[in-house]
């Protein structure tokens, strides 16, 4: 049976709170330092282009039933015409491997590399920090029960397995704390902000994207819209909305 642990307020006060207030200073820290760090370069006219692009034959694809049948053709073929439509990439002009364009750009390469080095090393010495120094603790306990499942992640450097799975070691709130305030650095630093690990570990195994296959995703996807005008029977679902309501 789980054991009921009576928690030190010392280890609220030494260990809890100072944990957290590190990792939002350090968070904050890291904010600025990437900006000092990182190369200010010009956005691409083209990438913006072809983005707004994408997103106007997105808007097409989602309204094409409010506008008329003549209207929906002429710009489906301003989009798709294999002569001059905006969507379409003839095989000569497709872009180049965003992973090889990544590796022709210097500036590219050397952004990515201190990108990662802005995460990877306040991360290595603060976990190396709380693995010495507060190591062992149990430092908070969560207000409702939870399965054994979460034993391994709330309970890392304890092993002891009489203790209730609410109760959160030190270490295990180190992890939570790194990957739970993207919230509040959004608040404090804003949307855009250099913080957030979770969004930049799953960049760190791509290399952006290739715009010729989103255009040509995009341009398959307006060939294969199945225009139904709307407007003519908007009477007929007025009247049987109507009819529904009064009877």
């Amino acid at each position: 049976m789980a054991e009921d642990l009576v928690l030190d307020t010392a280890i609220r006060d030494w260990v809890l709170i100072p944990l957290s207030v590190v990792m939002v200073l350090i968070g904050v820290l890291r904010y600025f330092v990437s900006k000092l760090m990182r190369t200010s370069q010009l956005p691409d006219s083209k990438i913006i282009k072809e983005g707004q692009l994408i997103i106007r034959a997105k808007n097409l694809r989602a309204a094409a039933n409010f506008i008329p049948p003549k209207a929906f053709r002429a710009r489906k073929l301003y989009y798709t015409n294999e002569e001059n439509g905006l969507l379409y990439v003839p095989k000569g002009q497709q872009g180049q491997n965003p992973q090889a364009q990544m590796f022709s750009d210097p500036n590219m390469a050397m952004d990515m590399m201190k990108k990662n080095l802005s995460m990877i090393v306040p991360q290595t010495l603060t976990f190396a920090w709380v693995n010495f120094f507060f190591s062992g603790f149990v430092a908070a306990k969560i207000p409702f029960p939870l399965t054994q499942r979460f034993r391994s992640m709330l309970q890392n450097g304890i092993d002891l397995s009489t203790v209730d799975v609410s109760y959160v070691s030190s270490r295990s709130w180190y992890f939570l704390n790194l990957f739970g305030l993207r919230g509040l650095f959004s608040l404090i630093l804003g949307e855009e902000n250099a913080t957030d690990d979770t969004q930049r570990m799953m960049q760190m195994s791509g290399f952006g994207f290739d715009p010729s296959k989103s255009l040509g995703a995009e341009k398959d996807g307006l060939d294969i819209v199945q225009h139904d005008w709307v407007l003519p029977k908007f009477e007929q679902r007025a009247e049987a909305v109507l009819r529904k309501r009064l009877s």
